[in-house]
């Protein structure tokens, strides 16, 4: 396998960075709802909660669209793999979410680096920029995985709350799974996609009627 250039790195650095004008702190993925309810109380609760998410939910399945998204090999297959991972959102929040990530993604990335991405889907929209940069696809997968997890990481600091050291060790201790994911989605395919963290689907459904919230999802 090539090694990545540090030009990679750094262009995905960049890209998948909370200083990149998506918004990705103004979503929760429900985690807040969690919160709210009392499931999430800990930082045990966190790291077990996220890592559901990332092995048996919206991790797992969009790290399958990004690699698709990264394969796809006409502008017909893109848009199949699009209109599939709207599909798969559980909630209309988290429709919203991957929505808007998505364009402002695609807004900000064209305007830099002058692609035509459209309004994609998050991980597609990420998965075919990379394809255009040439970016390495499991390096793509990896990085992209860990800056979801650290996000959810960030809300639970905010709202649990977790110290600044639990939150980074959290985050350390996620890494790995992020690499394992990444390294498993590249020998998987659409047929592989599945869902089974239902209590994160439920919690993005009642934060869309919860009272008080902070994030939009």
């Amino acid at each position: 396998m090539a090694t990545p250039t540090d030009t990679a790195v750094l262009t995905l650095t960049q890209w998948l960075s909370p200083a990149y004008p998506v918004g990705g702190f103004a979503y929760s993925h429900g985690l807040e709802a969690a919160i709210d309810a009392g499931a999430v109380t800990t930082v045990q609760d966190t790291g077990a909660w996220i890592a559901d998410v990332l092995e048996h939910g919206a991790g797992w399945n969009d790290a399958l669209f990004l690699v698709a998204a990264h394969r796809a090999g006409d502008a017909g297959a893109l848009a199949g793999i699009d209109a599939t991972a709207r599909a798969f959102c559980a909630s209309s929040e988290r429709v919203m979410e991957t929505r808007l990530l998505g364009q402002a993604f695609g807004s900000v990335t064209g305007d830099v680096w002058g692609f035509e991405l459209g309004g994609l889907a998050y991980p597609v929209a990420v998965g075919h920029a990379a394809r255009l940069q040439n970016l390495p696809l499991l390096l793509t997968t990896q990085i992209f995985l860990q800056a979801f997890m650290s996000n959810l990481v960030a809300c639970a600091t905010r709202l649990v709350p977790l110290g600044q050291t639990e939150a980074q060790r959290s985050i350390r201790e996620l890494t790995p799974l992020c690499a394992q994911l990444a390294e498993q989605s590249l020998a998987a395919g659409l047929d592989d996609l599945s869902s089974t963290a239902f209590l994160a689907d439920i919690a993005s459904m009642k934060h869309e009627t919860q009272y008080s919230r902070i994030f939009r999802t």
